[in-house]
């Protein structure tokens, strides 16, 4: 259990590792790899989402690290405390009991991920994949702050989701509040697209060539946030399958993640691989996201780009780490406000660095997609009377959820 007064050091380290994964990222995207000597409209820049979100599972892993100091912990120093003294059994039938099963619930039932059935962990990788290579290729087109509040669409899909295959109920107010986190995104996709994200283009130089070739900055920004908004389909997915893990086995949350980053980079791995062999060595695909060969060597021989993985890993890892640890200490209030802080942060700070520029239209959004968010969850009270159900809101998530970056 987490001490009450280490509760505001773990959710400053949240936030902070949070903001970092998604501005050291929008930083990478920024990196010139290739003509960065020559004519500016012949720069190109960093362009790998695959390879980004092969380094965010290696981060995941990283859980594995957590998970094995506890248990070295437990095993040589709680059992060294544990023999200084131990009460002497009275009874006959006091035998030593047997090591639980880690994977049996309270009854001894076997849960679902009891031998090979942890293979179901790569269900959720696989919806980790997609959801991130797709976010990650969005964020190749928007500002920082307009691609964090675009995820907030992720309420939706949960939302729907929940109903559908979880069979929980929504009040009417939490319908219309699905309705205006739709509308929050739809404000904040069409700032981006009216004022495009001209400051972040140019910062390490334009990508793309001005003689009408590719897509245009508003077009862009509009793809962008499709493609970080239709993500969130898979993420939800995600989110499901994890709740629907963890009601039918008790297994740590932490241990969640470590299979999940381990199953993830293996199969995106795998499908580099294949990808780099079908479209990679083409022609048409040389230098592009699927030319495995070169994301590596971009990565490898480029110390920014080189740096900014390891930072994302460590971020991630971190966030994780943080996260877990302070879930059950935090209320659902709590973890909405810290999203909305992260959110902040991210915007302050690309506004600080000269990455975008302020836009009013992108606050409006904002703030109805943060009015919606709250609303759906409880944390407000409807307008109406009328809306307010007489029943306690429950979360849609399990208790104990897994934070993703």
């Amino acid at each position: 259990m987490t001490s009450r007064a280490a509760v505001p050091f773990l959710v400053a380290m949240m936030l902070l590792t949070g903001v970092c994964n998604t501005l050291l990222t929008k930083y990478q995207d920024m990196q010139c790899v290739r003509n960065c000597d020559g004519n500016p409209k012949k720069r190109l820049l960093f362009n790998q989402p695959v390879l980004q979100t092969a380094q965010m599972f290696v981060g995941e892993m990283g859980c594995w690290l957590v998970i094995g100091l506890m248990t070295l912990y437990k095993r040589f120093f709680a059992r060294a405390s544990d023999t200084e003294y131990r009460a002497v059994s009275t009874t006959d039938d006091d035998d030593i009991a047997p090591t639980a099963d880690e994977h049996a619930d309270e009854d001894g039932r076997k849960g679902l991920l009891s031998g090979f059935g942890v293979v179901l962990l790569a269900l959720p990788a696989i919806c980790d994949i997609l959801g991130t290579t797709l976010m990650n290729a969005g964020l190749l087109l928007v500002a920082a702050s307009i691609y964090q509040m675009t995820r907030g669409a992720l309420v939706l899909f949960v939302g729907l989701f929940s109903v559908l295959f979880l069979r929980r109920h929504l009040f009417l107010f939490q319908w219309l509040a699905l309705v205006g986190v739709v509308s929050g995104v739809a404000v904040v996709g069409l700032a981006g697209a009216i004022w495009p994200d001209e400051k972040a283009r140019h910062a390490a130089g334009p990508a793309a060539d001005d003689d009408g070739e590719g897509l245009s900055d508003a077009a862009g920004a509009i793809v962008g946030v499709l493609l970080i908004a239709g993500a969130q389909v898979f993420t939800a997915t995600q989110f499901v399958l994890e709740e629907w893990i963890l009601e039918n086995s008790p297994i740590e949350p932490i241990k969640v993640v470590g299979w999940e980053g381990l199953f993830g980079f293996l199969v995106t791995v795998g499908g580099m691989v294949v990808m780099h062999l079908i479209v990679g060595r083409t022609e048409a695909g040389r230098y592009g996201a699927f030319d495995m060969v070169e994301g590596w060597r971009q990565m490898t021989e480029n110390n920014a780009v080189w740096l900014t993985s390891i930072l994302i890993m460590i971020s991630i890892g971190g966030f994780n780490f943080f996260g877990l640890s302070v879930t059950r200490s935090v209320s659902a209030t709590s973890r909405s406000t810290i999203d909305t802080c992260r959110t902040l942060f991210i915007w302050v700070v690309s506004l600080g660095l000269g990455w975008e520029s302020f836009k009013w239209l992108q606050i409006l959004g904002f703030a109805i997609l943060v009015y919606a968010t709250f609303l759906f969850n409880g944390i407000v009270q409807p307008p109406l009377k009328s809306l307010r159900p007489n029943a306690e809101v429950e979360p849609l998530l399990a208790e104990d959820p897994i934070e993703h970056p």
